[in-house]
């Protein structure tokens, strides 16, 4: 689990496409900031299947930053 602050780009190496997971957001205000939190769950072919895989938490300046990423990479307007 990990709250995220701050957005680097980085170069890959090598590139691998994920099995599609399902995933749900969750909105909450904690200590008076808004946080969006996205938990992923484990793919049908795990041991625990639907399992709690991974949790990421934004803070508004992160989910700022990631929303200025997305409309840059994939031209949303």
């Amino acid at each position: 689990m990990a709250r995220i602050t701050k957005f680097e780009l980085a170069k890959m190496q090598r590139f691998q496409l994920h099995d599609p997971i399902d995933a749900k957001l969750f909105t909450h205000e904690y200590d008076g900031r808004k946080l969006i939190q996205i938990s992923t769950y484990g793919r049908d072919a795990r041991q625990e299947p639907g399992k709690l895989s991974q949790t990421i938490q934004l803070d508004e300046g992160a989910a700022g930053e990631l929303f200025q990423i997305l409309l840059r990479e994939f031209g949303f307007k």
